[in-house]
């Protein structure tokens, strides 16, 4: 500003300056030139009355420097000139002056030279004798003035100038001072020009819009950044060059990022070839979506691209954890397949009995064993539905009515029902503890303490032993189910919990098992908030301790 300020300034002085010169001069030229006419007229008509009486022999006592007097007959022969030679001279009869002089008695004209360096005037008068006398003088023209004041001329040019930049200079800077020194956060308190008070006032207004858009813009982007950092699911903005605008705390942990990832490239901070493509085609408009397991965890991406007008102006990638919907797909299409070959075996098995009993193609003697077949494997099969049934109820998580139940009682009668099947193999089983008294579902507590004593049984030996222990320790209630089995390798402890697993396949068949015995105790330690713990090796059996908070 200042510096158009200044150009201006010295623009318009200059052009004064050149404009006011040009004036001046040619109203002095002018006023010159005018004078000299009046006095070469005033000249004419005094040496008129003598030339007219004394002829040209007037001008033998008549010298002038200034002047040049020619006298001129009727029929235009110059018959005198005070400069020149008569004889030599053309006729002037067709010369302005001299033609309208013998006309009217009077004239006047003016000339300029072949070089535009000079400008002569001519005044001429008609004497008594029809003769004429003519008056001319000479005069430099402008151009020729201002060659000659040339040198005058540029040393006022330059001064001027130089003082028009002195003067410029600290009027912008006087003119300028004010504007430098508002204060533009509080434009209603400056004292400057009054032709920018309703700048300032607009200005004033414009201030006071912002800061409300300011703080609308800082609360909506707050509560932004709380939204999307509360979320389970991790969520990335990326502008269209492919920079980070936005990333929540989830999408941090996912990718790896540091706090800094704002305003980062992308695949600087995630290097994912497949990632990296699906921004890029999302920044061209295509929907990109894929899985992937990292970090232990299985993650569903989804990116897609931002528009506003039509136009892509950026990018969205979103990242859900389905971890557990993965796992649970999983175990979803286990459990269908285990389960129908569960049940497909002792089917099979009672049809091929049924179809040799149908075709009498069993002997009489053979005829009960084939019968005891088929109600073992309808036992086995009512046994693995009911675990089924108990499963499911357990899945769907229905919250049931809780009531005081004693933990040992609870042992001792899966303890007393399951004395039969352990004398059949001749293992020994003892319960130890005392009343145990707790908050819970007695049907769940048994299911615990029914399959931890059935599996300890199914797997230990024949002359084994199996101690099953209630206790209570502060609020903790504990129940043990102890075995000197065949033990669990370490390898399989992990997963002995799951449906339908088994360490040995061969073994679990002979014993009778459905294998969700286990899957059922963790699912009902789990509604009671529970903890399980697992201590066995290979050959040296197994203890499961379920520890249980009686203040529930």
């Amino acid at each position: 500003m200042s510096k158009k300020i200044f150009r201006s300034i010295m623009t318009v002085a200059i052009l004064v300056l050149l404009s006011g010169s040009l004036i001046a001069g040619g109203f002095l030229y002018n006023y010159f030139s005018d004078t000299l006419v009046s006095q070469m007229k005033s000249e004419l008509s005094l040496l008129s009355d003598k030339v007219d009486s004394m002829g040209a022999a007037y001008f033998d006592y008549y010298d002038s420097s200034v002047y040049r007097f020619t006298l001129i007959d009727t029929d235009g022969k110059v018959l005198y000139d005070t400069r020149a030679d008569a004889g030599t001279m053309e006729n002037h009869l067709e010369r302005e002056e001299i033609a309208r002089a013998a006309k009217t008695g009077y004239g006047s004209s003016k000339r300029y030279s072949k070089t535009l360096t000079q400008r002569t005037f001519y005044e001429a008068k008609r004497l008594s004798d029809g003769k004429i006398l003519r008056v001319s003088v000479s005069q430099v023209t402008v151009v020729a003035l201002m060659m000659g004041v040339a040198p005058a001329l540029a040393a006022v040019v330059a001064v001027s100038v130089a003082l028009a930049l002195f003067l410029s200079d600290r009027m912008t800077k006087t003119i300028v001072r004010p504007l430098n020194r508002l204060d533009l956060e509080h434009p209603t308190e400056n004292d400057c020009y009054e032709e920018i008070a309703p700048i300032l006032t607009k200005l004033n207004k414009q201030h006071r819009q912002i800061d409300r858009q300011m703080k609308e813009l800082k609360r909506k982007s707050d509560e932004f950044v709380q939204i999307t950092d509360s979320m389970s699911e991790g969520l990335v903005l990326l502008d269209k060059d492919g920079k980070i605008l936005s990333i929540n705390n989830r999408a941090k942990d996912i990718f790896k990022a540091s706090d800094d990832a704002v305003g980062r490239q992308f695949i600087t901070v995630y290097r994912s070839l497949e990632m990296n493509t699906a921004v890029e085609n999302a920044l061209c408009g295509t929907h990109s979506e894929y899985r992937r397991q990292q970090n232990g965890r299985e993650y569903r991406f989804y990116i897609n691209c931002i528009k506003s007008d039509d136009a892509i102006i950026g990018a969205v990638i979103m990242c859900l954890d389905v971890t557990e919907q993965a796992f649970a797909e999983r175990n979803r299409r286990e459990f269908t397949a285990n389960v129908s070959h569960e049940l497909k075996t002792p089917l099979q098995t009672i049809v091929g009995s049924a179809e040799l009993l149908e075709n009498n193609m069993v002997k009489s003697e053979d005829v009960p064993r084939f019968l005891g077949s088929i109600k073992s494997e309808a036992t086995r099969m009512v046994r693995l539905i009911n675990d089924i049934i108990r499963l499911s109820q357990l899945d769907e998580g229905a919250e049931l009515p809780s009531e005081e139940v004693d933990l040992y009682s609870v042992a001792k009668e899966a303890v007393d029902t399951l004395k039969e099947s352990a004398e059949k193999k001749n293992i020994s089983i003892d319960l130890s503890g005392d009343e145990c008294k707790m908050n819970g579902i007695q049907r769940y507590l048994y299911e615990i303490a029914y399959n931890l004593c059935d599996n300890a049984i199914r797997y230990t030996d024949r002359g084994g032993k199996v101690a099953v222990a209630v206790k209570r320790d502060g609020d903790t209630a504990t129940l043990t189910v102890s075995d000197n089995g065949i033990g669990i390798p370490p390898e399989h402890q992990s997963r002995i919990f799951e449906r339908f697993y088994r360490v040995d396949k061969s073994h679990s068949r002979q014993t009778g098992g459905t294998g969700l015995g286990l899957s059922i105790v963790k699912h009902a330690v789990a509604y009671h908030n529970g903890k399980i713990k697992i201590d066995s090796a290979p050959g040296k059996g197994t203890t499961i301790t379920v520890t249980f908070k009686t203040d529930r």
